[in-house]
């Protein structure tokens, strides 16, 4: 089973890591781009504000979206299947470590190493902890939506992450059954302090790299499972 024809197949260590999350171009283009400020707002007030969340004290730095032949309810409920060793992630290069075996507390260790030394835990890269988790549409959504809201301290990133699924809209142009969106949003990189750096450059190209394959790795599977879903 190859990466691009059924489900993408696991990554065995942290080379194949490196190859299929950063020097792999996905064939669809997932990044959501917003070029000015009103662009970054209106874009971050359609899912913040959704969600919940201060649109004036976040502004998005990331964020992307892909289409999948797959209803809201069944992508999403694969998301909440996560065990912290998804086939869609770097489980090599950034090891997801569930506390108690729960999405809510989740850490995240470089190459999974978790040893401290002197009391500091080095490989530690950062915490998302759960903000809110809509398992189910609220009352007065139409379009099935349901997302995963963290904040994430301890490290970089520093804001919100969310995941969030949606049925698609078709007078926006959406032609599969669904939506997924995945967003990180900065303090740091808002209106207050945006300084774009060459070092701040390279990461999110990384970041955007990394982030796409795993969105179009979610679309992969998802489309995979449910075709063999449907097909029993």
């Amino acid at each position: 089973m190859s990466q691009d024809r059924g489900g993408p197949v696991r990554s065995p260590n942290t080379f194949t890591d490196f190859k299929h999350y950063m020097f792999h171009k996905p064939p669809v283009k997932t990044l959501v781009e917003h070029h000015n400020s009103d662009a970054r707002t209106t874009i971050g007030k359609s899912i913040l504000q959704r969600t919940g969340v201060d649109v004036e004290n976040y502004r998005m730095l990331n964020l992307h979206r892909v289409g999948i032949d797959a209803p809201a309810s069944y992508v999403f409920d694969e998301l909440l299947g996560w065990n912290g060793d998804s086939i869609c992630w770097p489980n090599h290069i950034a090891r997801v470590d569930l506390q108690n075996n729960k999405l809510e507390q989740i850490k995240i260790y470089l190459f999974g190493i978790s040893k401290r030394i002197f009391g500091f835990s080095p490989f530690h890269l950062f915490d998302l902890s759960a903000i809110r988790i809509q398992r189910v549409p609220a009352i007065a959504d139409s379009d099935n939506a349901r997302y995963l809201l963290y904040e994430c301290k301890g490290g970089y990133p520093i804001g919100v992450f969310s995941i969030y699924v949606r049925s698609s809209i078709p007078d926006r142009g959406e032609k599969e059954m669904s939506q997924l969106f995945m967003m990180v949003s900065f303090n740091f990189y808002g209106k207050k302090r945006r300084k774009l750096n060459l070092l701040n450059r390279i990461w999110e190209k990384i970041h955007n790299r990394v982030t796409s394959n795993i969105v179009y790795r979610l679309k992969l599977l998802c489309e995979w499972k449910f075709e063999n879903f449907i097909s029993e």
